[in-house]
């Protein structure tokens, strides 16, 4: 079995992005061809972390194949600097949120844009984006939002469909890049593959969008996870503005999570879904209006804790039922 040291880099200062409140809609932007790139050779070894990825504001971050590396999402201009230096071309996201594509022209990249869901990658997206890697130019970073469930197997799918990988040796990097084992459908999808005929690939859209067509409703989830994640941090810093972070201002991004839940309820999409759908986002929405409440006025640590735990714990129950093994 291939093995190889993981490493977690540790998350540096950079120019933050603030959120605003959802925009439910559609979002298209007509993105160019690139020019095609050299084709890439098999992997002579395992993928593993690069060797800077304790200094990078970047994380999770493995050399999968030569010409393809899986990471998390670039954090501000230090971010797309960082991958500049590695010298990458092309950034490939899979994950809901809109692509900083002018962050990424500033440092002479281009983005592609391919969401995926935690249920797994359908068969036509996951020819695009080995298309995408094989045909743009490279080396092509791939990433999710942390870069540890769909970056992962999105990067494990398209090395195999591609013969950088076998199936087995793309299951254990995902396993070492951290994809969790509540999502099944993201390991059905990559542990089913073979090599993709020239047909195929030449098969799939070639268009390759730096921003594709996102609905409002995951749109906002992705705030709702940036929310989630500025309150962890806030929680960690003993509820005060992190050092590191000083455009993190507790209220606000309680606020902002509990308005995004609120607005969420009103939302077309949870009328695709059973009535326990809308229960379950009318919980979360409550157990982030406690936490806002808690918050503001000052509670004890162990009660704050409790309450944003509570707020995790709700959106996890949604997520087993309408996310993960969807």
């Amino acid at each position: 079995m291939l093995r190889w040291e993981r490493h977690r880099s540790t998350l540096q200062p950079g120019a933050w992005r603030r959120r605003y409140p959802v925009r439910i809609g559609l979002t298209v932007i007509v993105a160019t061809l690139a020019c095609r790139s050299a084709e890439k050779k098999p992997a002579d070894s395992a993928p593993h972390p690069t060797a800077d990825a304790h200094h990078a504001p970047i994380h999770n971050v493995f050399d999968v194949a030569p010409g393809l590396i899986s990471g998390s999402a670039p954090e501000g201009e230090a971010g797309f600097a960082a991958l500049e230096d590695r010298g990458v071309r092309t950034i490939l996201s899979v994950d809901g949120a809109t692509p900083e594509v002018d962050a990424a022209h500033r440092h002479g990249m281009r983005y592609v844009h391919l969401p995926i869901g935690y249920h797994g990658i359908d068969p036509p997206r996951q020819l695009e984006i080995a298309r995408a890697v094989r045909d743009l130019p490279g080396p092509v970073y791939v990433h999710c939002h942390h870069g540890k469930h769909r970056g992962p197997a999105a990067a494990a799918s398209a090395a195999v469909e591609l013969g950088l990988l076998s199936a087995d040796d793309a299951i254990t990097f995902m396993k070492d890049a951290g994809t969790s084992d509540s999502y099944p459908g993201l390991y059905a999808c990559v542990r089913n593959l073979h090599p993709a005929t020239p047909e195929q690939l030449a098969g799939a859209p070639a268009s390759f969008p730096e921003i594709a067509p996102v609905p409002g409703f995951v749109l906002a989830m992705s705030h709702c996870q940036d929310a989630y994640d500025h309150l962890v941090e806030i929680r960690d810093a003993g509820w005060q503005t992190p050092p590191t972070h000083p455009d993190l201002v507790p209220l606000a991004e309680a606020g902002q999570l509990e308005n995004l839940l609120r607005a969420l309820q009103e939302a077309p999409e949870r009328e695709k879904h059973p009535a326990d759908f809308a229960e379950m986002l009318h919980a979360a929405w409550k157990a982030s209006l406690d936490f806002e409440q808690t918050l503001s006025r000052k509670a004890p640590d162990a009660e704050l804790k409790s309450a944003l735990g509570a707020v995790n714990d709700s959106c996890k129950a949604c997520h087993v039922v309408y996310r993960n093994k969807r």
